[in-house]
């Protein structure tokens, strides 16, 4: 059998080992039943699932219908400059606060693409300072600091 569909392949192998490590993690909470569920039964399916639907896309980039793609080059910088800006917004919150730390992640999690632009940016960040703002502070009612500490009274 030959690999038709490398990327289909790559992602199908992800999917398995993202699903079977939640899988195996959940069964270390309590499982419950599907009337009353435990920590565990959310994840433990999810990670079920995860690992099937791997499987299907696995299985299906053997196949005779399937786009003959290579995976491409891996790129380093673009990895690392997400996986910062996650980070600086790890470490903007508590005292910069959340204004400024969404801004600081949208932004430089845009500039690794080569369609960054700074009108879509700037478009992206205020729909998402609103609809973090709506969903984590209005609707769930959680507290983190909103301003920068030096903002505050």
């Amino acid at each position: 059998m030959k690999i038709r569909n490398q990327r289909d392949f790559g992602a199908g192998i992800m999917y398995m080992v993202i699903g079977l490590f939640f899988t195996i993690i959940a069964r270390q909470y309590q499982y419950g039943t599907a009337a009353k569920m435990g920590p565990g039964y959310f994840p433990f399916w999810l990670g079920i699932l995860l690992t099937l639907l791997g499987l299907l896309v696995l299985v299906k980039s053997f196949g005779a219908t399937a786009a003959i793609e290579k995976i491409p080059k891996f790129n380093w910088r673009i990895i690392a400059q997400i996986t910062g800006a996650v980070v600086l917004y790890g470490l903007l919150l508590p005292r910069m606060g959340f204004l400024v730390a969404v801004l600081v992640l949208v932004f430089v999690a845009a500039s690794a693409s080569k369609e960054f632009t700074w009108k879509g940016t700037t478009i992206n960040a205020a729909f998402l300072v609103t609809f973090t703002y709506s969903v984590f502070v209005l609707g769930l009612k959680l507290q983190f600091p909103l301003l920068p500490v030096f903002l505050q009274q």
